[in-house]
């Protein structure tokens, strides 16, 4: 299993980015889908989550200006992001707990995709 991450970029302050995640190989089931994001000289931190029943949770910086959605039958995720601040730019990770088996549960990370916003 793995997953693919695409969509990020450069934008300026105020524009949109959108974030698309795929989980590829042989998946049973999904628990919680994520995006976390880790800016120079920072830790890794959570953006936002979504369980497999819709519902979320978002870090306090990005209420209302972002959103996370999934596919559950596509098994995807994707986090759009309008008013971008300067202060958004950083890593952007996918993250998923998936379980290849019914037995087998393991926790997933993207390879990351770069997100810079110009002031």
């Amino acid at each position: 299993v793995q997953l693919v991450e695409s969509g990020g970029g450069l934008v300026q302050t105020g524009g949109s980015l959108r974030l698309s995640c795929a989980a590829i190989g042989t998946i049973f089931s999904i628990n919680d889908m994520g995006w976390y994001r880790q800016a120079p000289g920072k830790q890794r931190e959570l953006v936002a989550v979504i369980t497999s029943g819709g519902s979320t949770n978002y870090a306090d910086s990005v209420k209302g200006r972002f959103t996370i959605s999934r596919d559950n039958a596509k098994s995807t995720v994707d986090l759009q992001m309008n008013s971008l601040k300067p202060e958004d730019t950083a890593v952007y990770y996918c993250n998923a707990n998936i379980w290849a088996t019914p037995t087998r549960r393991d926790n997933y990370w993207g390879q990351g995709t770069q997100v810079t916003v110009s002031s």
